[in-house]
């Protein structure tokens, strides 16, 4: 099989760094000693004029070119602060507003540990596009500070010539934003985070939000969601982990303005590694889970959000997956069925990536499966901060062939060109 690996890598970047709410733990009232955080307020509130427009020209000395919009930035945080020690913000000057906000706020490098494990989908928009190419929208798992992992984007366009160009980084990263919420209010359940309206999708980071989320949103796995009326909708599933617990949940967005996080619920929803079809089979949605940690199962559910156990389907059978099998992302619609990307563990728990092929209208029968794995973890792609892992989360189809982006132990982020035919001819 000829497979095609393009020369681009993408790999952790400390650079990128998005500003932060910096929590400062809250008490005080009810005659009790003041916080941290009024004590802090007051400080600034105490300053001469002079000395808190110099203080505040230091910061924006060193963090205003880092960021985009940054007294903006200081001035939301300083309202969030003035709502929480209900504040009286017309008798406090701009600087001093502004440098509250600052005492509130941090630099986070999100990248700075990894980039990895990303999946593919078409971009909402394909206007202007010349034949032959298609626009494309990847989500990556960005690895920071902590071993807190988030979500970022990349945009950017491949052809029929095997060619990828990616769309440039802006110079400031932005981080999505929850409305509606107060300082130390911890949402639990559903939650809507908005896009920066001054961003790009490719400057954006979802952050974790709820308490199931605060160690990492995970791997997720996202495919364009054509529903029974024709609308389409974008969904990723993803893990949402808090240090010891996981949870499985969804990404809903229409417009990659809004993305709707909606957790799980159903036994399967405890289990990583769901990955959805894109549309409905045979009128019910469909998942590919590994429920047991080893084997892969077929879920069936009326509810997007509600999954039950479902039928096993594919075992690990050949020496490189002997450990465990899993999905790399949702399955893709060919005319000779559902072609589904596998991940396989063998011996020295190193990684491959295998393909199985599913009935169309009943994809619980399987009716092929690679014998030898179509890309491994081989020379550079070893070396890492998990040595002897590619993985991917999904990839696109473009005419004949898969765009096959995928993880490079749990590092960095390598892109294939794969011929569906002689993936085919290999089952």
């Amino acid at each position: 099989m000829d497979l095609f690996n393009h020369r681009l890598r993408l790999h952790a970047d400390p650079s990128r760094v998005v500003v932060r709410p910096f929590h400062i733990a809250w008490g005080g009232g009810n005659g009790a000693p003041p916080s941290r955080t009024e004590r802090l307020v007051g400080e600034v509130l105490a300053m001469s004029p002079q000395e808190a427009r110099d203080q505040l020209e230091a910061v924006l000395k060193d963090f205003e070119a880092r960021h985009w919009q940054t007294r903006r930035v200081f001035m939301t945080r300083y309202d969030q602060i003035e709502d929480l020690l209900k504040l009286d913000g017309s008798k406090i000057s701009d600087e001093k507003r502004q440098l509250i906000g600052a005492y509130f706020c941090h630099e986070y490098s999100y990248a700075a540990a990894a980039l990895m494990n990303p999946s593919a989908v078409p971009h909402f928009d394909q206007t202007g596009i010349q034949p032959g190419s298609q626009r494309i929208l990847m989500s990556m798992r960005s690895v920071g500070e902590g071993h807190i992992s988030s979500v970022a984007f990349r945009e950017g366009i491949i052809n029929d010539q095997n060619q990828l160009r990616l769309a440039p980084e802006p110079p400031f990263a932005t981080a999505t934003d929850v409305h509606g919420w107060g300082e130390y209010e911890v949402p639990s359940g559903p939650i809507t985070v908005h896009r920066h309206r001054d961003s790009t999708l490719s400057g954006t980071v979802i952050f974790p939000i709820t308490q199931a989320q605060s160690k990492g949103l995970e791997d997720m796995r996202i495919v364009q969601f054509t529903h029974d009326d024709g609308a389409v909708e974008w969904i990723g599933t993803y893990t949402a982990y808090d240090g010891s617990g996981i949870q499985s949940e969804l990404m809903r967005t229409r417009d990659f303005r809004a993305f709707d996080l909606v957790p799980m619920t159903g036994a399967a929803a405890r289990n990583k590694g769901m990955a959805l079809f894109p549309r409905k089979v045979a009128g019910q949605y469909m998942m590919i889970g590994r429920q047991d940690g080893e084997n892969l199962f077929l879920l069936k559910s009326d509810s997007l959000t509600h999954w039950d156990e479902g039928e096993k389907i594919l075992t690990p059978v050949y020496p490189w997956e002997l450990v465990q099998i899993g999905n790399c992302g949702p399955p893709i619609e060919t005319d000779e069925g559902w072609l589904l990307l596998t991940h396989g563990v063998g011996a020295m728990r190193k990684y491959s990536i295998g393909a199985a092929l599913l009935d169309k209208n009943d994809p619980s029968k399987v009716l092929g499966r690679t014998k030898q794995p179509i890309l491994a973890a081989k020379d550079q792609d070893r070396e890492g901060y998990v040595p002897n892992v590619v993985y991917s989360c999904g990839a696109i189809r473009h005419g004949d062939s898969l765009f096959l982006p995928y993880g490079i132990a749990d590092s960095s982020i390598g892109f294939a060109f794969v011929k569906i035919s002689e993936l085919l001819a290999a089952m």
